[in-house]
């Protein structure tokens, strides 16, 4: 905060400096053009002065217009004067000032010696930090001590001049851009009133009043000057045993329950097999993570994740006061090294703190205190379980009276039958509880319901499905979360958002007491089927969640980084009663999101399904209409053909009837021909007939 205090300050130094330039150019053109014009004035004069002196080939002696110049040289000669005792105003009133402050107080701020004391500062710490500590050298360390204290004592005392010279800029601003103003003004009005004693008194009683507003800022910067000076006396004498690299533990005590912690600490960076190099950073740590920051950068970088991780003290290179802190994986670690014992306690001591995530409760330093106080009374009895249980306890907020019963030992007045009353209402008794998690092989994944298309599928021997890549690909809604298992238990209930407040106090609480900091880190993929814990280095899904069997899901009312859902399931293959079984995790980010994303997951999940209801509703629909329109084509075909039947049988009768008469007719007029024609000649006229 203070060299981001000081880089404003310096910021608003450069900006003067640079207007402060410019308005120094643009009075010194004045300047320059006043004494341009009193010596061109004065030349004028010169030259009026020798026109009767020239000869001109076709001039004649012009009496009245030598009189006439030599009137006017001499008005314009006592003009020059005047331009002449202007330009000396503006020198002594107007340049003058400005170019003071621009010279020495402005050179003073940007010029100062302040950056060479603190690298000579520098030099003396590193110094400092090669003591070795297996060869004592009194002289050499006696030395170098001193040298720490002299530099240490140089910088806080350039350092507060330095700040007194920035704040005294502001005043001196206002005083170096007022003044030149102030006497400009004069000088002009003291060159006009040596030709007109008619003088603005209005004007003139502006400037009385700048002069006098530019004599209390005067005085103003006086009292605040020597304020500042009576300060950096006060602050010299009181910090005078901080100067020193090492304080006396007995006078400055180690805090050994903080849970955040900041300063300056050498790491060690390796520069080949067997080198390595030190570099001073300013080292702070934020939640569960150890951050680094170097000079003029804007922002702090991580570190290491300090959650679970170990730290311990270690020799290295001859080095006092350092220390390691290894991941939790063991995959990173880093060894840094503090400035004195003191720091050098208080880092482990906080870092220890942090890894236990002592920092998630609301109270971290009396957690914090009592931790290290059980750790320091070793000899005396452990507590008992239900002390213990209700020490580590997460604190709970106060609920409507109907979620009363769902926090068990929650309030000191409630009886013991009541708390186990409570409990049962809520949670299995007896439930063991699972912290880790295990990918069934053989077995079906607990929480897994067999859907339709699953149920003569092999289990794939790494926890996947033959089918994953088509259920998650159909999915509109694909979102991805980095969540740790905490654990999870069966519960009796899963209507109320309490059984998932009480199941995150019995897994914390159960962590607590038997010192479970490890957690699974996994992918949580949600989708309008189902929720997956992925592997984040395989890729293979570890369980899987119908979303259907998902009736509960909630976010813990303090910590917001805490969620949970309930899972509703068979008990297993030849049993039909459900069971139900808590989830808990933790999340990167707030967990109401998580939940957010579930509770969009079943909207769209619960809208597709009534689209494909009402889909099938209209494809049963189109069917019975599809039938109907058949049954209607098949009466009106039947009715069609019963039509032309009857058509063809009258016609079959006139036909019969008009064949008859004419055979008549023909046998009585022509016998001859029937006769001819035979027996074959009758029957083919009968067929046509």
């Amino acid at each position: 905060q203070t060299r981001s205090l000081l880089g404003v300050f310096e910021e608003d130094a450069a900006a003067i400096s640079n207007y402060v330039n410019q308005l120094f150019q643009a009075m010194h053109r004045i300047y320059d053009a006043q004494n341009e014009l009193s010596a061109a004035t004065h030349l004028t004069s010169k030259l009026l002065k020798e026109y009767e002196k020239q000869r001109f080939p076709l001039g004649g002696d012009d009496e009245v217009m030598s009189s006439t110049l030599q009137q006017f040289a001499k008005v314009i000669d006592e003009l020059s004067s005047c331009h002449a005792v202007l330009s000396t105003q503006l020198a002594d009133a107007m340049m003058f000032p400005i170019t003071q402050f621009k010279e020495r107080d402005l050179k003073e701020v940007l010029f100062h010696k302040f950056f060479l004391v603190c690298l000579d500062h520098d030099a003396a710490i590193t110094r400092y930090g090669r003591l070795s500590k297996r060869r004592e050298n009194e002289k050499i360390k006696a030395e170098v001590t001193e040298d720490v204290y002299t530099s240490r004592k140089k910088q806080h005392q350039t350092m507060m001049h330095y700040f007194c010279a920035l704040n005294t800029l502001q005043y001196k601003k206002k005083i170096a851009m007022l003044e030149p103003l102030l006497g400009y003004m004069q000088a002009q009005i003291s060159f006009f009133k040596m030709g007109s004693e008619n003088l603005n008194e209005q004007l003139e009683e502006f400037l009385t009043n700048i002069g006098t507003s530019v004599q209390n800022v005067r005085r103003e910067m006086d009292c605040e000057v020597e304020t500042m000076q009576q300060t950096i006396e006060d602050l010299e004498i009181a910090s005078d045993p901080l100067y020193l690299p090492d304080p006396d533990t007995t006078k400055f005590p180690v805090h050994r329950n903080l849970t955040r912690k900041a300063g300056y600490l050498n790491a060690r960076n390796k520069t080949g097999l067997v080198s390595s190099s030190w570099e001073r950073q300013f080292y702070f740590t934020q939640g569960g993570n150890l951050m680094s920051q170097a000079r003029g950068d804007v922002a702090g970088g991580l570190v290491m994740d300090i959650d679970n991780c170990s730290v311990m003290a270690v020799d290295c290179e001859d080095r006092r006061y350092c220390f390691q802190i290894t991941s939790f994986d063991g995959k990173k670690s880093s060894i840094l090294q503090a400035e004195s014992k003191k720091d050098y306690e208080e880092w482990i001591c906080t870092i220890n703190n942090i890894s236990k995530q002592i920092y998630l409760s609301e109270n971290p330093e009396e957690i914090a205190a009592r931790v290290n106080q059980s750790a320091l009374e070793a000899v005396t009895p452990s507590p008992s379980f239900q002390q213990r249980h209700e020490s580590m306890r997460p604190p709970v907020q106060s609920r409507p009276p109907a979620a009363r019963t769902s926090s068990t030992g929650s309030l000191g007045s409630e009886s013991a039958a009541l708390s186990a009353l409570s409990l049962d209402s809520l949670v299995a008794p007896d439930t063991p509880i699972q912290f880790d998690i295990i990918s069934p092989v053989s077995e079906d994944l607990p929480g897994q319901a067999k859907t339709s298309g699953q149920s003569g599928r092999r289990t794939n021997p790494f926890g996947e499905s033959g089918g994953s890549k088509s259920e998650t690909e159909d999915s509109i809604l694909h979102q991805l979360f980095i969540v740790r298992f905490l654990g999870s238990m069966e519960v009796k209930y899963d209507e109320s958002p309490d059984v998932v407040y009480e199941t995150m106090r019995q897994i914390l609480a159960a962590r607590a007491i038997h010192n479970i900091f490890r957690m699974t880190e996994s992918h949580l993929l949600v989708t309008c089927d189902c929720l997956k814990l992925i592997d984040p280095q395989t890729q293979v899904t570890r369980l899987r969640f119908p979303l259907p069997n998902v009736v509960l899901y909630a976010t813990h009312q303090e910590n917001r980084r805490l969620f949970g859902f309930v899972l509703r399931t068979a008990a297993g293959r030849t049993e039909s009663r459900q069971t139900s079984v808590c989830y808990i995790f933790e999340s990167n980010n707030e967990g109401e999101k998580i939940c957010d994303s579930v509770g969009l997951a079943k909207q769209i999940a619960f809208h597709a399904e009534l689209d494909r209801k009402a889909s099938e509703k209209q494809k049963e629909i189109d069917r019975v209409k599809e039938k109907q329109q058949k049954e209607l084509s098949k009466q009106k075909q039947i009715e069609k053909d019963l039509e032309e039947q009857s058509r063809l049988i009258a016609a079959s009768s006139r036909a019969n009837q008009s064949s008859g008469e004419g055979q008549f007719v023909v046998l009585s007029s022509s016998q001859s021909e029937d006769s001819d024609l035979g027996e074959d000649g009758k029957k083919k006229r009968e067929s046509e007939a």
